[in-house]
């Protein structure tokens, strides 16, 4: 008798000891995946403030440079694109793709317009100008900070789900690892000024 209550005793402490291992790697992968969705808002707050400076910066641009218009078209246009898109707090690593990719358009798109400032000396000087591109350059600098905050949450969350035995747990209750934050498509050449 006092043999099966050792065995139900035993039994009974594995299955503790496996519920509580369970929902230990479980929280922990919600507390991760609450992280990067952290990641995504801070992220998306300075992409707002970036868009929300654009039309300031488009309008002071277009005053100097009027046969530019192409350019600006694409930075509106591409600007329209940007803030259409938008992540909540279900947000799919595809979702999250797809807001990458229109920023990244956005910030090609302003990039040139940056660049034709160049053959507008007075444009350079003008103080609305560069109080908006200070403000621009500030943005952007935060904007890289929440890049890489977001890619670490990845990181965290990513080799966890994907580490043995984690990765059985994640298939079972469906975590899917996140896609990182990659710099656009042809970022590793510098752009040519021409003047």
């Amino acid at each position: 008798m006092n043999r099966k209550w050792v065995n139900v005793a035993g039994v009974l402490a594995i299955g503790a000891i496996m519920i509580f291992w369970i929902t230990g790697v479980y929280n922990k992968m919600v507390s991760y995946e609450e992280g990067i969705l952290t990641a995504i808002g801070d992220m998306q707050v300075q992409y707002q403030r970036r868009a929300d400076l654009i039309p300031n910066l488009v309008n002071v641009v277009k005053g100097y440079a009027q046969h530019e218009r192409d350019v600006l078209i694409q930075v509106v246009e591409a600007r329209a694109k940007a803030t259409q898109i938008t992540l909540g707090s279900n947000a799919s690593p595809e979702q999250i793709k797809k807001f990458m990719e229109a920023q990244g358009e956005l910030t090609t798109a302003l990039s040139k317009l940056l660049l034709i400032v160049e053959r507008y000396p007075d444009l350079k000087a003008n103080k609305n100008f560069l109080e908006l591109q200070a403000q621009l350059e500030g943005t952007e600098n935060r904007i890289a900070f929440a890049r890489n905050k977001y890619n670490e949450a990845v990181r965290k969350y990513n080799t966890l789900v994907r580490k043995f035995p984690g990765a059985l747990l994640a298939s079972t209750f469906g975590f899917e690892p996140y896609p990182y934050f990659e710099a656009d498509k042809g970022a590793e050449k510098a752009p040519q000024v021409v003047f």
